[in-house]
């Protein structure tokens, strides 16, 4: 069995790679391959798309890549492989970006990326630190993780879901600011789970156990 890490030049992907081969090593998951190569992302057991950066860019990013973009789109929707995005690679799962211009997603979870915009002035955007999850809907991914669990947060803008049910966790952040989205076979999560210590990487071994 393996899990692919897609590598499009967005961000650091060492972290990741670490906290994946821990948690595949402890659970019995397989190999876990941080690639760029369409062939090698098809024949992958999981896919994990991570992101750091603006929505646009990322998008650019993994589009301009011959065949990468191609090869996760079928992969998920066709094969039914198990999906994870992490931060941006999570917002790309909505219908639409709104950072800078707007920029078409996945579409595969109904929904907007607006900028974050607190109702308390004294709240910073970015939202960068640890805050709390409140869990509002089971996931097999969650198991274990309850309300009140801690996760590491980086980002300015965050994901509206149209469907509620879609919408796994939430923190709140001068209103509610969705942490975790979800349907089927894929699952997404603003935050950094490989960085987000225990809770982090029970979620991460989960997902490599997962079978929607």
């Amino acid at each position: 069995m393996t899990t692919v890490l897609v590598d499009y030049d967005s961000g650091n992907l060492h972290s990741a790679q670490k906290a994946f081969e821990r948690m595949a090593s402890e659970v019995g998951a397989g190999a876990i391959i941080v690639t760029a190569d369409p062939d090698v992302v098809a024949r992958a057991d999981r896919i994990v798309l991570p992101g750091d950066g603006a929505f646009p860019h990322c998008r650019a990013e993994l589009f301009a890549r011959s065949g990468l973009a191609e090869a996760i789109v079928e992969a998920v929707t066709a094969r039914a492989r198990p999906f994870m995005g992490i931060c941006v690679g999570m917002q790309m799962m909505a219908t639409t970006g709104h950072e800078y211009q707007e920029t078409p997603g996945f579409g595969w979870i109904a929904g907007d990326i607006r900028r974050i915009t607190p109702s308390d002035d004294r709240l910073k955007v970015p939202h960068m630190g640890w805050n709390d999850l409140v869990i509002d809907t089971p996931h097999p991914v969650l198991d274990g993780i309850a309300t009140g669990d801690h996760a590491y947060f980086v980002h300015s803008y965050a994901m509206q879901v149209t469907h509620a049910a879609q919408r796994l966790a939430h923190v709140n952040y001068g209103g509610a600011v969705t942490a975790i989205i979800g349907r089927d076979n894929m699952i997404g999560m603003q935050f950094h789970p490989e960085k987000s210590q225990a809770a982090g990487l029970r979620m991460i071994g989960n997902f490599l156990l997962w079978a929607p």
